[in-house]
């Protein structure tokens, strides 16, 4: 059993004190999922942290079977509860390379050894007995308890987001745990693995009678799993009972959709002409193998791609972004006039990418920066004029215009990724303020002041940092940032799922105002359904690497679910909000 009594958790930020739990009471007896909601930076994730034994807190106890610590309970107590409780982290995808099955083995032999080395794969002379054989048999087991036995022997770095996702879950179950804590589970994974992987969950509470709690802003995943449910707002327990009354309160607070608008005509701005790509394993076969793709987007429109997780929408999404290249094919996006292919390196190709802005799941803004800091650097870089002084700087340094093309691509690829590609080129952030001219803070308002009205974002976010924000403030600040400069496409790789509905739901309404005030072409990638069938003029299904579906959002997005046969989806977000919610 777990039992929280009168918890309080501060936070002291630029010498302000926050408090983000304000005296919590609950409890979880074995056998039970709790579920926790409420909106984006309400303390859901601290919650965790705290009962994991990884964040102080002030006030109350924390007990478990019996076991009680205090905020005095020291390096002892933080000791306790990491023995006794496994956390699966929101967006942690924190693996080693190699085989999937090794990342269990590799926690097996720490709990056996205190290392996560792997141990030897072959009889030494005086071995009885092979430790990575008995292992990997044990590693095995639990990969088969999140649906993964399949893929035990492919590389982790190209398991989709979902399959990394169950990796880390059962990495979490071979340690045992007497408390399991799952913070945003399903977050990144669709339709058919959200349902693959709330059923290993179900069983698990069947199978392992410890009590389980359930961090997540989706309701549907609560409705389909939560045995009694929390909704957390300002520090407190707001609701606590029966899920869907719980729901309804959470809900009532939505604002109603804007309307999305219909683009004035259908003039195709981007060309996939014949796309193929293909991800392989030795001695595993094809993982993905994308074969001749082709589609048109239209000027003004928003077109999502959906599809079952490992599908190959993200790996579409960034050919088509000219971050990867494709083993045969064009994509070509009209650019003042012209044709201009991404993926091959041409003179236009920069000014192709300097009126395109890019989102990635794993999308973050500087914490120690202010948002205006981050605005004005990206007009720095992609303002008019700023690729031809760039490249007058670049011909001083003895830069190739090829070298110039690529550093000007890495700041919209993912912080790791841009830092790794900088180590390659054998050079540092600095050269940004080499090359190009840095613009006068007071421009930031001017180009800022649109967009944050078209956001709903008030002008004081500027001269804060992403720790004075909120979450979805820190959301609708970073599409500011890749809207400043008034791109003519924005390309969303799934940023906005970690998102609670009612902010998902301002942030829609947010999208739709851009693309209408500004005609910004946008292609997303989403599992949430309700957004796409929200937002989306056009809806893509991507499957096996195909397109299975091209056409109107609500009937592909429809076809989806049919196809995941997933009964967690039986409600939708309407029904959730009316408290027309039955027992799945």
């Amino acid at each position: 059993m777990l039992k929280i009594s009168k918890l309080v958790k501060d936070y002291e930020v630029r010498s302000e004190n926050i408090r983000v739990l304000d005296h919590i009471d609950l409890t979880v007896e074995d056998g039970n999922i709790l579920g926790i909601t409420g909106r984006s930076g309400s303390g859901k994730s601290t919650l965790l942290r705290i009962i994991r034994g990884v964040e102080p807190f002030q006030e109350g106890t924390v007990e478990i079977d019996g076991e009680i610590i205090t905020p005095n309970s020291g390096i002892e107590g933080e000791l306790f509860l990491k023995s006794v409780t496994a956390i699966h982290l929101q967006r942690n995808f924190g693996l080693w390379n190699g085989p999937a099955i090794e990342n269990i083995i590799r926690k097996l032999n720490y709990l056996r050894t205190g290392h996560e080395a792997l141990p030897q794969n072959e009889l030494m002379p005086h071995d009885v007995t092979n430790d990575y054989d008995d292992l990997f048999e044990e590693a095995m087991e639990y990969l088969k308890l999140v649906g993964l036995e399949h893929k035990a022997l492919h590389s982790t770095n190209i398991l989709s987001g979902g399959e990394k996702q169950r990796v880390v879950m059962a990495r979490q179950l071979a340690a045992k745990p007497r408390v399991l804590l799952l913070d945003e589970p399903v977050t990144m994974t669709g339709p058919d693995t959200k349902q693959e992987v709330l059923d290993v969950i179900k069983n698990l509470k069947e199978k392992l009678n410890i009590p389980i709690i359930v961090v997540s802003h989706l309701p549907e995943i609560h409705a389909y799993l939560a045995d009694r449910l929390i909704f957390l707002e300002n520090g407190k327990i707001a609701a606590d009972g029966e899920p869907s009354w719980v729901l309804k309160n959470f809900l009532k607070d939505m604002k109603p959709r804007e309307k999305l608008t219909e683009p004035e005509n259908k003039e195709v701005c981007i060309k996939v002409k014949d796309i193929s790509k293909r991800y392989s394993i030795i001695r595993m076969g094809e993982v993905l193998n994308m074969k001749n793709i082709s589609l048109d987007v239209y000027k003004g429109e928003i077109l999502a791609f959906v599809g079952p997780s490992g599908a190959g929408k993200t790996t579409l999404m960034k050919l088509m972004e000219g971050l990867i290249k494709p083993k045969g094919g064009t994509v070509e996006y009209l650019c003042n006039g012209d044709w201009v292919d991404v993926v091959e390196y041409s003179e236009k190709r920069m000014e192709l990418r300097r009126i395109t802005s890019v989102m990635n799941q794993e999308f973050s803004m500087s914490v120690n920066s202010t948002v205006r800091d981050q605005i004005r650097f990206r007009l720095s870089i992609k303002k008019k004029g700023a690729i031809e002084h760039a490249r007058k700087k670049a011909k001083e340094m003895g830069l190739s215009d090829e070298t110039l093309d690529t550093i000007y691509r890495l700041p919209d690829m993912p912080e790791d990724e841009k830092e790794m590609a900088l180590r390659e080129l054998n050079l540092s952030n600095t050269i940004y303020f080499e090359l190009f001219p840095i613009i006068p803070v007071s421009d930031v308002d001017t180009y800022a002041k649109p967009v944050f009205e078209a956001l709903d974002l008030p002008m004081e976010i500027l001269d804060k940092t992403p720790y004075q924000i909120s979450g979805g403030e820190h959301v609708r600040a970073f599409i500011a940032l890749s809207l400043a400069t008034s791109p003519e496409y924005l390309m969303l790789d799934e940023p906005f799922g970690d998102l609670d509905p009612v902010t998902l739901r301002d942030v829609t309404n947010s999208l739709k105002k851009i693309n209408e005030r500004f005609c910004t072409t946008i292609v997303l990638v989403s599992h949430h359904m309700d957004f796409v069938r929200e937002v989306a003029h056009r809806a893509i299904l991507i499957e096996n690497g195909a397109i299975a579906m091209d056409g109107n959002p609500a009937e592909v997005c429809q076809e989806l679910i049919n196809r995941s046969n997933a009964p967690y989806l039986e409600h939708n977000l309407e029904d959730l909000m009316e408290g027309n919610l039955e027992v799945v």
